[in-house]
């Protein structure tokens, strides 16, 4: 992870006696939001497949598999046991691991997969956590989409893009629904951020092209239409934005979706 450049140490109380559910909280841009709202005095509980071993991350650390039922459950189990309702849920986990090729190439299985991870964890955790938050009064809820839900890349991520644009409409009517009960919903649309996973998915579109993986990091920004500022965005870039959307500085920015990808998307 790219260190940010902010004094962390000088953030303070800005999260104190808030706590904070970030899931996918583990490594890349989710790590960076756990480490953020930490720095800022958050209590933070994060959910992975697996805990991390010889980590400083200054997060409790649920290991369980958050696409499936069986693992959501379980997590959330664990996390009202020891922590509670949190004030504040980010729903960072989301990737995609399906074959290049195209539409053709996509099978059922890399549908359900895609839509499990990116679109129907969020939903499990928010019917789980948000009826709670409603009969408190407040709380704040942020789902990282993608632009890719306007913008996507038909080579590999088609499914990806699919369950992303859900999302954000999903998270559009969320806030329509709760926002007069006292909770704010947001979401956050990154572009290309360069964490090992965007790094797995160059290799696995040059092995799949034949390529290198220079030609393949090529072949994604050709086909996002370039990027204005000429580089993807570091994890902590992203994390600073979602970590302003979480705080009391953004009291009035409600039911909105934030884009964060260097000028990739071409239109107003």
């Amino acid at each position: 992870m790219n260190a940010s450049p902010l004094d962390l140490l000088s953030l303070g109380s800005e999260f104190a006696g808030r706590s904070v559910f970030v899931t996918g909280g583990t490594k890349g841009a989710g790590e960076a939001m756990v480490r953020r709202l930490a720095a800022g005095g958050a209590r933070v509980a994060t959910a992975a497949r697996r805990e991390p071993a010889d980590s400083d991350l200054p997060a409790w650390v649920i290991a369980a598999d958050l696409s499936s039922p069986t693992g959501s459950a379980m997590a959330l189990e664990a996390l009202r046991a020891s922590f509670g309702v949190p004030d504040i849920v980010i729903h960072n986990l989301g990737g995609s691991s399906s074959p290049g090729g195209g539409f053709a190439a996509l099978t059922d299985e890399h549908w359900l997969h895609e839509l499990n991870l990116n679109l129907l964890a969020a939903v499990r955790i928010d019917r789980a956590l948000v009826p709670a938050m409603v009969q408190r009064g407040s709380g704040v809820v942020i789902h990282v989409s993608s632009i890719q839900r306007q913008l996507p890349l038909p080579e590999s991520t088609i499914a990806y893009a699919a369950a992303k644009a859900a999302l954000t409409t999903y998270s559009k009517a969320l806030s329509k629904e709760v926002g007069p009960k006292g909770i704010r919903v947001t979401s956050v649309s990154p572009g290309w951020i360069y964490t090992t996973a965007a790094q797995a998915m160059v290799k696995r579109l040059a092995d799949h092209g034949g390529t290198d993986e220079h030609t393949a990091r090529e072949n994604i920004l050709k086909g996002l239409g370039g990027i204005p500022i000429g580089r993807p965005a570091h994890p902590w870039e992203v994390a600073e934005l979602v970590a302003f959307l979480a705080s009391p500085r953004a009291a009035s920015i409600h039911g909105a979706d934030y884009v964060i990808d260097g000028g990739t998307v071409p239109t107003v």
